[in-house]
């Protein structure tokens, strides 16, 4: 997934990832699985589906919604978030629309493990794509702001979240919890593969490689090896290596000299988190879980989590599902759609039609509207 070439433009699909158009009674049409989840999950996505609705008709395709009730409540009630054939179910969707998941009820490695991530393993989603760029009236904690035009690749399927490991004398005095990062030449070939074709889409065809290799000798290691090996089939991307906390204070201090960022399962989830909050909020931050091969339908969220504190009181911010929606139409082959959301969400920043989060006072039923004056 690429920047377009317009600093408004969605993140495109690169070509090795463009689907063929679905024709129903002759017309483009797609099925969308929406699955709310939790918090303010289900009220990001209803805004979500409002304006891909509005954004279709007036594009000339069409748009299938399925909801699914897996969430923590269903969780409470059966002991799972996915039922029985579940996934074999969401096999018929074009895409997936996910919302958030996390309940107080319900500790938070159940949560993620029953559902989001047993959707992005199980359908072998391994590039997870963060985009994070200052949107038009959006103020930056750093004072070069400005320069914050990144794509974080994250491996999203093994690595520190593999879920290999265990834990012996629970309980007891000498209890030991053992966490292994598994790291394979084949993910980490792909994930590096798949990074450097989007930088070499991007106009400044820049690959940064984060790792900490000095410390874990053994996968980072291999990640530094075999992204040597993938670089020489890219002459044409400039490339560079830096520990991961290192990378933390170049975001800070000299946010000008990333572009497309590659890493590690962990080491991406929490840059990507810093990297939001550098571009304003969590709630203006969309991701992509891709299967590049096409397989399995690919999965399209925010980043911003089921925020409980607000749930239910209106002020959520829509603007990171209306991008993981963009992106979303991107990866569907609707690039001029995708692009004209992104046209309507970056009018309405720049118009201050903007949630508490990002220091405004609109509610989440204004900046929808104001995005949907603007298609």
């Amino acid at each position: 997934m690429i920047p377009a070439a317009a600093a408004h433009a969605a993140l495109r699909v690169p070509d090795l990832m463009c689907a063929p158009d679905a024709i129903l009674d002759g017309m483009r049409s797609y099925r969308i699985a929406c699955i709310p989840g939790d918090g303010i999950g289900p009220e990001v996505v209803a805004e979500g589906v409002k304006v891909l609705g509005a954004l279709a008709a007036r594009e000339g395709f069409g748009l299938e919604f399925a909801d699914f009730d897996w969430n923590s409540a269903r969780y409470l009630r059966t002991g799972r978030y996915i039922p029985e054939g579940g996934l074999d179910e969401l096999k018929r969707f074009d895409a997936i629309l996910f919302g958030a998941v996390g309940a107080p009820e319900v500790p938070d490695h159940i949560s993620l493990w029953g559902l989001r991530l047993a959707i992005c393993q199980g359908f072998d989603q391994y590039a997870n794509v963060r985009p994070a760029r200052l949107l038009p009236g959006v103020a930056s904690p750093l004072a070069r702001g400005a320069a914050i035009d990144w794509v974080i690749v994250r491996e999203n399927t093994e690595g520190e979240y593999s879920g290999a490991g265990g834990r012996v004398h629970a309980g007891h005095a000498d209890e030991v919890a053992v966490e292994v990062a598994t790291f394979t030449r084949r993910g980490i070939e792909r994930i590096h593969r798949f990074a450097f074709a989007l930088a070499r889409s991007r106009p400044r065809r820049r690959l940064t490689l984060v790792t900490k290799s000095n410390a874990q000798r053994h996968g980072m290691v291999l990640w530094d090896e075999v992204f040597a090996e993938v670089a020489r089939e890219f002459p044409d991307v400039a490339t560079d290596r830096v520990l991961v906390d290192a990378a933390t204070a170049r975001m800070v201090l000299k946010p000008e000299t990333l572009d497309t960022i590659v890493a590690s399962n962990l080491h991406a989830d929490i840059l990507s988190d810093l990297a939001a909050a550098l571009a304003g909020s969590l709630g203006v931050a969309p991701t992509a879980n891709v299967d590049p091969e096409r397989r399995f339908p690919s999965m399209f969220e925010p980043i911003h989590g089921s925020a409980w504190d607000i749930a239910g009181r209106g002020i959520a911010n829509p603007i990171a599902t209306f991008w993981a929606a963009a992106m979303m139409l991107e990866h569907l082959g609707e690039a001029g759609a995708a692009a004209r959301l992104m046209r309507a969400i970056e009018a309405a920043t720049a118009a201050r039609v903007l949630t508490p989060d990002l220091g405004g006072e609109a509610r989440t039923a204004d900046v929808t509207a104001a995005v949907l004056a603007r298609l």
